[in-house]
């Protein structure tokens, strides 16, 4: 039975808790449905039993992220062309001075979190973007406490090993960029458009063959810079169309909207002041996520 201090306990804590479950699975649709089956488990827990609402309910949530993100492991293998995770839309009164938030959810994290095996995935978010002891750690993924440590080692040099090491943009040059971006691509200013990209500037595009995309990336900063304009001078020519700036996964996103629809949402990753990857979601399936706003925290 669903008792109002059930609820209040979830309530309170559940931006944390679809925090854990986004970064372990990459999808807003897919946490969402492990919070609700994770609430229906906890509405049926005897709570004088519990003596850390936080860490049972970590424990609880991670368990269900585990069960789907290893029941969705022969979608992904079957997945045409690159798989990105789903772009996040932040609520805007989500702060985005906590910088170890902002970075465990940027998109760039999201795409190395993807090289993990699940337990090590479920371990590193833990441990170092959420701070849970060992104990917890090892309970939640279902390991003794030494074996948990020692997938949080190899996590955390995998992870450090593939990390670029650039000092992320703070948000103001981000912003600033983003515009001079949208200047150029508007005007077709090609030589303004490579100042901005680092040389091994990287396009991704995820479409699940559900929308026109190419399904390669293309890598380079000139052959991106080419691609690019090619594209927005296409959007350029399509009428009904709309392009808005919006928060997605804690940096400027640009959203791409034809007869009131969502098509596209685009990230940039920054290296030092210069655009090293774009990120282009174009699967519906994964947009319904940039539709409604969610509250994130740690």
């Amino acid at each position: 039975m669903i008792t109002d201090e059930h609820a209040e306990r979830f309530t309170l804590l559940r931006p944390l808790l679809f925090t854990i479950v986004y970064e372990i699975l990459g999808s807003a649709t897919d946490s969402d449905d492990v919070l609700q089956d994770s609430y229906l488990r906890w509405a049926a827990v005897d709570l004088t039993t519990v003596r850390d609402t936080k860490s049972y309910l970590a424990r609880l949530v991670t368990r269900q992220a585990l069960n789907a993100l290893r029941a969705g492991a022969r979608r992904r293998e079957d997945y045409i062309g690159p798989w990105l995770p789903e772009p996040l839309l932040l609520d805007e009164r989500d702060p985005a001075a906590d910088l170890v938030l902002a970075e465990s959810v940027s998109m760039a994290m999201l795409v190395l979190l993807e090289t993990l095996t699940p337990d090590e995935r479920a371990v590193f978010v833990l441990r170092e973007v959420f701070g849970f002891d060992y104990d917890e750690v090892a309970a939640a993924v279902g390991k003794s406490v030494a074996a948990a440590r020692q997938v949080a080692h190899r996590a955390r040099e995998h992870v450090q090993a593939r990390r670029q090491r650039f000092t992320p943009a703070d948000a103001a040059t981000v912003e600033r960029i983003t515009g001079q971006f949208m200047a150029a691509v508007s005007t077709g200013d090609t030589q303004g458009l490579l100042a901005l990209l680092a040389p091994n500037a990287t396009w991704t595009a995820d479409s699940g063959g559900k929308a026109v995309a190419v399904r390669r990336p293309v890598v380079g900063a000139e052959n991106v810079a080419h691609y690019l304009m090619r594209l927005f001078r296409k959007l350029g020519s399509t009428p009904e169309l709309r392009i808005e700036t919006i928060n997605c996964n804690h940096t400027p996103a640009l959203a791409v909207h034809r007869d009131g629809r969502l098509e596209s949402v685009y990230l940039i990753e920054m290296a030092g002041d210069r655009i090293a990857n774009f990120y282009a979601i174009r699967n519906p399936d994964k947009l319904l996520a940039a539709t409604v706003p969610h509250r994130i925290s740690r």
